[in-house]
């Protein structure tokens, strides 16, 4: 059974394997906590420790002097601790989404499952804390005793009515931002999503009538802000567990007395026709066929029930043609996800130091996401592809999870609507270098191969596995499977690919979900071999040679597909030596035109920063020309990734210090490139602490035009981009991507005898996008 790990797959060899696919994926989960390390989250230190003088800086008697400022001028906390980039997201597991009341350390999975989304989204820490405390007053108290740790308080996953109160509570007395993400991170994307199916509908806010399905927190928080947004609160009628909320209902909460009406309907039912808006927070099946088909022209769905709404789009559609959907799927158009808002919105409040996230911060988040609906999708490479990029319309009112721009644009709202409510305690001077900086995290983000699945997964293509009996590959090509992101062609023994899928116990069938190309039977050999030979008979391949060779070197065929249309890209290299299967692909696959030279380059995935570092394997000492040429390939590349290119040309000399060959060398690719008039900063030669420290280089060379860390690095050796990237990766315990094949006319990788599966889907989606990317220029 495949079960995905961090920068692996791994085979669990100790339990049953699992008959159905929901006990595989039960399996998975419960090996994607357990392994390597239990749980999801880690306190690192951000600080060295490294001699003496670390230890007194760090604790005795350097600490004294922060404390004591502090004591001073409590705001400068901010300045000396990481409280002001610390959230702690707090439960006591009486509401957790889809189970119910499972106690707070049952609900610990989740709230470090909310930790991980801070971070990577957003780049905030996180504490998670389970209370075992469900008397509403005593958890209030020990919430709010927390204040002097954190500069932000999450709730989640808290009952109502008592996370109104709590909530409320909390507000009051604490002097940071409290902010209950069940309530107003939903509420927040419905919010977005309705403003903008109102564009599309033509309709008045204050005009529509709305039946709502669901009292609890998310759904009275929902209300709460389309009213603040302009929703005429006599126009809506909610319905809970009992029916409809009248006037006439006794022992209301506050809260659903707010949303009581004069009728005598019992049920949504009777109050279907003409309704402009369904907003479903209950459960499957709350919405018939026949109340749709009663409501209004272009009626709004918003069926968000988990993980079966209350109706299904399919048959909302069968019914209504002209109605609007979202549901909380990401199977379907219109996902609300609460992703989009949540780390953004703390983002912007702890960089102002906001007291509070009010209703001004909520309703300028709500704008944001609305406004970047209408926005271009983010490119991700630089050939559009106009029919996978989503647009406005009624498939995409509010943008995906993954829109790298979210933390940009409304991490700055809600900064600008904090400081003009007067609820910022540190106002930012300047907003342009405010994004500017928020932009450089979406760059160096974990995040990176996002992009490239998505736009893998919107036009998958034919990617041909050379080793396709190798375990690594066939796990891989399972999660290319299921993820949609290719479809996969196994070169190998069709006998011994299917018996390692049946060992493996995955659901991979030869003419179904894979094509299989048998060695010893294709078809397609006698052309192959002739094609091979004519085009190689003059550098040493003979006819008994591209006989055999054709026959037995699965790079050599995986190329062959991909050259005569047969495949749109390939990945091989899993076993063997890198020039082996250089020597067959170049053999095979021509350069780019212009190009005079193939090149490899590796990125390394760390926590804080994307590096990638090139020539990692293919030339021992290349010239400053083929340096140059090599480094514009690159940065073709990275923007493939929607990373704008900050080139380093590494060098154990630092701006002229040396003149060994090795820094001549790179001083002329600079020279190289600056008569190029490339469109990418770039400087050198430089030292590798200089090329990540800004600082550093400033004090070396005010005038360098590299802004900030670079994320590319060029040196001029083989064995020091190979040494470099395989220390880099090994001392952070990160994942990385490649090796990147640059300059091939093809979608053409060669991997390494280490390749994890993770990095075979990984280079699989970008072979993808090559493939769309390529096949774009051709139309």
């Amino acid at each position: 059974m495949a079960i995905i790990m961090n920068d692996d797959i791994t085979l669990n060899t100790d339990t049953p394997t699992p008959s159905t696919e929901k006990e595989q994926f039960e399996q998975a989960a419960l090996h994607y906590h357990e392994f390597p390390r239990p749980g999801k989250i880690s306190v690192t230190p951000i600080k060295q420790l490294a001699n003496q003088r670390d230890l007194a800086l760090a604790y005795s008697p350097g600490v004294a002097v922060p404390c004591l400022e502090i004591q001073r001028d409590p705001s400068l906390a901010a300045k000396y601790t990481a409280r002001s980039n610390l959230v702690g997201v707090i439960t006591n597991g009486t509401a957790v989404l889809g189970l119910g009341n499972i106690g707070p350390l049952a609900s610990k999975p989740v709230m470090e499952g909310k930790g991980v989304l801070f971070k990577k989204f957003a780049g905030i820490d996180v504490f998670d804390i389970e209370i075992a405390q469900n008397d509403p007053d005593k958890f209030i108290e020990a919430v709010a005793s927390l204040e002097p740790t954190f500069g932000g308080i999450n709730l989640e996953d808290i009952k109502a009515p008592e996370c109104f109160k709590i909530e409320r509570e909390l507000r009051k007395r604490m002097n940071i931002p409290v902010f209950h993400d069940d309530q107003h991170g939903t509420s927040i994307i419905v919010a977005a999503a309705m403003l903008n199916a109102l564009i599309i509908t033509n309709k008045k806010i204050e005009d529509i009538k709305i039946i709502c399905s669901g009292a609890g927190a998310a759904a009275i928080s929902c209300l709460d802000i389309i009213c603040a947004l302009g929703v005429n609160k006599n126009n809506i009628y909610v319905s809970d567990s009992r029916g409809i909320i009248s006037t006439t209902r006794e022992n209301l909460d506050e809260t659903k007395q707010r949303y009581a009406r004069e009728t005598t309907a019992t049920t949504i039912e009777e109050l279907m026709d003409d309704v402009d808006m369904f907003l479903g927070l209950s459960m499957p099946g709350t919405l018939t066929e026949d109340m749709v088909r009663r409501m209004a022209k272009d009626p709004i769905i918003f069926a968000l029930a988990n993980p079966t709404p209350e109706i299904m789009p399919e048959i909302a559609h069968a019914v209504r043609p002209d109605v609007i959907m979202a549901t909380g799927r990401s199977d379907y158009p219109n996902q609300v996800n609460n992703a989009l808002c949540f780390p953004y919105i703390f983002r912007g409040a702890l960089d102002v130091g906001a007291t509070t996230v009010n209703e001004e911060m909520k309703v300028a988040c709500v704008r944001a996401i609305a406004a970047m609906a209408h926005v271009e999708a983010t490119p991700i490479s630089n050939i559009k592809n106009v029919e996978s990029t989503p647009s406005f319309g009624r498939d995409y009112l509010i943008p995906g999870p993954l829109e790298p721009n979210l933390i940009i644009e409304i991490a700055s709202a809600v900064a600008k609507a904090a400081m003009d409510s007067g609820v910022a305690t540190l106002p930012i001077a300047d907003m342009k270098a405010y994004r500017q900086r928020l932009s450089e995290f979406v760059y160096n983000s974990a995040f990176v191969m996002k992009p490239i699945f998505a736009r893998a997964k919107a036009d998958p293509k034919r990617i041909v596995y050379c080793e396709g009996e190798d375990r690594d590959v066939l796990l891989a090509v399972q999660v290319v499977v299921d993820e949609q992101l290719a479809y996969p062609i196994l070169v190998g023994r069709p006998s011994v690919i299917e018996n390692n899928i049946t060992k493996l116990a995955l659901r991979l069938k030869d003419g179904e979900n894979i094509t299989i190309v048998n060695v010893d039977d294709d078809p397609r050999y006698n052309d192959y071999w002739k094609g091979y030979y004519e085009k190689n008979k003059r550098t040493g391949v003979s006819i008994e040679l591209a006989r055999r060779d054709v026959r037995r070197k699965t790079s050599l065929i995986g190329a062959l597909l991909v050259e005569n249309g047969d495949a749109d890209g390939m990945i091989c290299g899993t076993f063997g030596h890198y020039q082996l299967h250089l020597k067959y692909v170049s053999r095979v696959i021509n350069k780019k035109e212009g190009i005079n030279d193939f090149y490899a380059m590796n990125a390394v995935l760390m926590q804080d920063r994307n590096i990638f570092i090139a020539d990692t394997y293919i030339h021992e000492d290349p010239t400053a020309e083929q340096l140059a040429e090599m480094t514009v390939l690159a940065t073709e590349q990275l923007r493939r990734f929607s990373i704008t290119p900050r080139v380093a040309l590494v060098s154990h000399s630092n701006f002229g210090t040396s003149d060994r060959a090795s820094a001549v060398k790179m001083r002329k690719v600079h020279q190289l490139l600056t008569e190029m008039n490339v469109d990418f900063e770039f400087d050198g030669e430089m030292q590798g602490d200089a090329a990540l420290d800004e600082h550093i280089r400033a004090n070396d060379l005010p005038s360098s035009n590299l802004k900030g860390s670079a994320n590319l690095l060029i040196l001029p050796t083989l064995d020091a981009s190979n040494i470099a990237f395989n220390l880099l990766k090994t001392a952070t315990g990160s994942a990385s991507i490649g090796p990147i094949l640059l300059g091939a006319s093809k979608p053409v990788h060669i991997l390494t005898p280490s390749a994890t599966a993770r990095r075979v889907v990984n280079m699989t989606a970008l072979a993808v996008t090559e493939a769309q990317d390529l096949e774009n220029k051709q139309q």
